[in-house]
């Protein structure tokens, strides 16, 4: 049992690390890595869990998600920015080596992507309480 704990901890340091790396950097998606953070700090230790819910990075980029409220247009605009970037990275080397069919089925998991973003995940405002309260905490 402790050496799965130690395994979740290691993929919940692995995943913040990625993500805070990614806040910073423009072409390292943020989400995916915080999402994995959440999880792996989730499981290995709720000490860690309360800690990592309450940073600014957490607070920022997953918790309206999280909690079912959506994300804000910025933060998915960020998102699939981001994403986007990466995957004409793939798609330019395996276009320039003449390898069609992955690069039609990144295509299509980028078009699944895009339109999961748009319509998938619910748009979020949040309202001047909500700010007043994340300010205070």
């Amino acid at each position: 049992m402790k050496i799965k704990k130690i395994l979740w901890l290691a993929l919940g340091l692995v995943g913040f690390g990625i993500g805070a790396v990614g806040a910073v950097l423009p072409m390292l998606p943020v989400f995916p890595f915080l999402l994995l953070a959440t999880v792996g700090f989730a499981k290995s230790s709720e000490r860690l869990h309360t800690w990592f819910v309450n940073t600014k990075l957490y607070r920022q980029n997953l918790e309206s998600y999280v909690k079912g409220r959506g994300m804000t247009w910025a933060t998915k605009l960020r998102v699939m920015i981001t994403v986007t970037l990466l995957m004409s990275v793939g798609f330019i080397v395996m276009l320039s080596r003449e390898i069609f069919i992955p690069c039609n089925i990144l295509f299509c998991v980028w078009i699944f992507h895009i339109l999961y973003f748009v319509f998938g995940v619910k748009k979020y405002t949040p309202t001047e309480e909500s700010h007043v309260m994340t300010r205070k905490s």
